[in-house]
């Protein structure tokens, strides 16, 4: 169980099979459990799959009273630099993307892609800040697990759903103790211009951002790859790792050609 220290903070992490590395960054409720209907998948293709604990979150430091997002950044570079890896594409789930994309700028060397999965990683432009503030307060009319995955498969898979909810309980760290989450992000400029190859991955059912709201990130980030999947809700990894899983992989065989 390796543990790779970020300034004074324990991050825990895994790796599994080997090749080129690609690095799972889990939203507010996850950890590093949460992809396990990705690393069977993944590393059948030849990739290295690397996971791991946020501060706060599942196995690392959690004995703060609250937690300071920009600090998820030097997280992911702690675990890089103690796994001996020096590039892995970064995929971000929800609050995830936004910690994963502030590496990418910050160390484009280390990035060999970014994928924004079901999150713009907290883009500073302020016609998409519109988009995002419109999205999300439609989705705060409905339940929180309805915001989350479709109400098919609540009924339909209610052991699924059962595991998804306990997922969270192993985390100290919750959305309200979390600052800065949308603090400190990039331009579009800037990432049209970073020289990383950018995927936005969502699904045409998320009820927390919307098609409308990727296709424009899409569009003012030149260069950029949409993966917009028919069918998908916001934890579609989750739900739908056919769908999620055959979508990653597109983009990674096209950042690893």
């Amino acid at each position: 169980m390796p543990y790779a220290n970020s300034d004074g903070a324990q991050i825990y992490y895994e790796i599994h099979g080997e090749g080129p590395a690609v690095l799972f960054v889990h939203g507010s409720g996850g950890h590093h459990a949460a992809w396990w209907q990705q690393i069977p998948y993944l590393t059948e293709q030849g990739y290295s799959v690397v996971t791991l604990d946020l501060r706060g979150f599942g196995r690392s430091t959690s004995e703060l009273d609250e937690y300071d997002s920009l600090e998820f950044p030097a997280d992911i570079l702690a675990v890089l630099d103690h796994a001996g890896i020096d590039r892995a594409v970064l995929i971000g789930q929800s609050i995830g993307a936004s910690a994963a994309l502030k590496v990418a700028v910050a160390n484009p060397e280390r990035s060999a892609g970014v994928v924004l999965a079901h999150s713009l990683g907290g883009l500073d432009n302020g016609e998409l800040a519109e988009l995002v503030k419109a999205d999300r307060a439609e989705a705060e009319k409905l339940p929180v697990l309805d915001r989350l995955m479709s109400r098919t498969f609540q009924e339909s898979s209610p052991e699924m759903t059962f595991l998804f909810r306990q997922m969270g309980t192993f985390n100290k760290a919750k959305m309200q103790d979390l600052r800065n989450l949308t603090v400190g992000g990039p331009s579009t400029e800037t990432l049209a211009n970073l020289g990383v190859p950018i995927c936005f991955l969502a699904g045409e059912n998320d009820a927390v951002i919307r098609p409308a709201t990727i296709r424009r990130a899409h569009e003012l980030v030149p260069g950029s790859v949409l993966e917009l999947i028919a069918g998908g809700p916001h934890s579609m990894y989750w739900e739908r790792p056919d769908l999620f899983n055959a979508a990653v992989d597109r983009f990674l065989k096209t950042v690893y050609a």
